[in-house]
């Protein structure tokens, strides 16, 4: 069964073809979550949270070949949402290992706080582009953004990150 058909069959009430959707991508949408959120349990929560959202706004999808990008946007809102519920930052010691492998334990410690600071649009595309290892286009299509602005938001993120570091740890490239 396709993921148009599936999307059609659970439209139609068809709860097996809705969890076959959501279950074909678990692992990717935990690690969105855990990127956001830092926590097994927030994270599995906000995958609860956005799963049951998804189940009661299916009807509302217009275009069923785009399921997965519609549940991760929602799924991302949520965390955003429960990020601002939470009224506190991301600590700069759960910023996504992926990020800093090559760095030494202080430069970790500098990016990851540089990386807290950022604006929250520019944090995103960072997690998304270098965590989640994105493509400009699959973000900008999450975000509901011209790939442009996600290019110029990767752009200014970097370019405030760079000034923070000094040019520092092999971002000049960037």
């Amino acid at each position: 069964m396709t993921i148009i058909e599936q999307v059609l069959a659970a439209q139609a009430g068809d709860d097996e073809a809705f969890y076959a959707l959501v279950s074909s991508r678990k692992d990717k949408l935990y690690a969105i979550a855990y990127a956001y959120l830092k926590s097994e349990a927030d994270a599995l929560d906000a995958i609860q949270e956005a799963t049951c959202r998804a189940y009661v706004k299916l009807r509302a999808l217009k275009e069923p070949s785009f399921f997965h990008t519609w549940f991760v946007r929602i799924l991302i809102h949520h965390c955003i949402d429960e990020q601002k519920r939470r009224r506190r930052t991301m600590p700069f010691y759960l910023i996504p290992e992926s990020l800093v492998e090559e760095l030494n334990l202080e430069d970790r410690i500098v990016l990851r706080v540089a990386i807290d600071r950022l604006p929250p649009n520019y944090r995103h595309v960072i997690i998304l582009k270098y965590d989640q290892d994105m493509t400009l286009t699959e973000i900008a299509r999450l975000l509901e953004k011209p790939e442009g602005t996600v290019k110029t938001w990767l752009h200014k993120a970097l370019k405030e990150l760079r000034a923070t570091l000094g040019g520092k740890g092999g971002y000049d490239h960037a």
